[in-house]
């Protein structure tokens, strides 16, 4: 990439939150949908917002209170470099779906204007810097989206002041299906509800299953990831949230799922499934939607996908 860049474009993918037994450190990305930020140099320092387009409506352009705007502002403040930034915003997740839409902004928008700085950034400091952007749409600092969006593929990340980020491998076969139902349910609601403690007994069991989800990934064992596929801590409190689920997620696992929950905060769902059963648990999981007359939209993906990236610039 050019150094003289005036303007550049990243897209930055969706992507699944929690991953059912890592909430707050494990996602992974979903390049089938994401939003794409253009960046300009401007000759003043400081962030403007000049649009917001997409499929997410009525969204702040005051960068404070933007995801987006809040990153580069966050960069701006960190690097001084000498001019700012003008920004606009393409989304293609939409509004509280549990997709990691203020995620993406954030990421595609550090970016992108990493793209114009005569010194880039590491892509440890450009997930400092949209950490920042995603605590103004949830409250809270948390990478489980900010990293698979950033990295690509099923990320883990441990630490915030410090973070770490590790690219877990996901065995040849597995696909994802995502399924997003017709209704709005933001992430700090979703938050709002969870309980502050845990029982000794749902602390062990949590902790078994992601240590045996990531030992699954490693060795391909897809028994032992479909065993460790199973949150007990954060979905049973969030379930009552989405109409249908417990049906939902039953008839995914009847129809072969290797685990089946819900993305980040909801009311997106998502399921694990060998390639050869992933059309049949889509198929299952449209079934009771549309029993419970709900619409959705939906996707089949791999889940080794790229990460953000600068896909025009001039």
């Amino acid at each position: 990439m050019s150094t003289t860049a005036r303007w550049a474009t990243a897209f930055a993918p969706a992507s699944v939150g929690n991953v059912a037994i890592g909430f707050d450190i494990l996602g992974f990305s979903v390049a089938a949908l994401g939003d794409r930020v253009t960046v300009s140099r401007t000759e003043t320092s400081g962030v403007t917002i000049a649009e917001v387009t997409g499929v997410a409506g009525q969204l702040p352009t005051d960068p404070a209170q933007n995801t987006a705007g809040r990153a580069l502002l966050a960069m701006q403040e960190a690097l001084r470099p000498g001019f700012g930034f003008a920004m606009r915003i393409d989304k293609g997740i939409p509004l509280s779906s549990g997709l990691g839409g203020s995620a993406a902004s954030a990421v595609g928008a550090v970016v992108a204007a990493n793209a114009l700085l005569p010194q880039p950034c590491s892509k440890l400091e450009l997930l400092k810097y949209a950490m920042q952007g995603e605590q103004v749409a949830s409250g809270s600092l948390h990478v489980d989206n900010i990293a698979p969006s950033l990295f690509g593929g099923l990320v883990l990340t441990v630490g915030i002041d410090h973070p770490r980020v590790k690219q877990i491998p996901v065995p040849e076969g597995i696909r994802a299906v995502i399924v997003h139902p017709h209704m709005f349910l933001s992430t700090r609601q979703a938050r709002a509800i969870l309980k502050r403690s845990v029982e000794l007994s749902d602390f062990v069991w949590q902790t078994a299953n992601l240590a045996g989800f990531i030992s699954g990934c490693y060795t391909n064992d897809f028994d032992m990831i479909r065993a460790s596929f199973e949150d007990v801590v954060i979905e049973p409190q969030r379930q009552a949230l989405i109409p249908g689920f417990q049906r939902v997620r039953l008839a995914a696992m009847e129809a072969g799922a290797l685990g089946c929950s819900i993305s980040g905060a909801g009311p997106t769902l998502f399921a694990w499934a060998l390639a050869k059963d992933a059309h049949r648990v889509l198929e299952a999981m449209r079934r009771e939607f549309a029993a419970a007359s709900i619409g959705i939209d939906e996707w089949l993906v791999d889940v080794g996908a790229d990460g953000a990236r600068v896909v025009e610039s001039g």
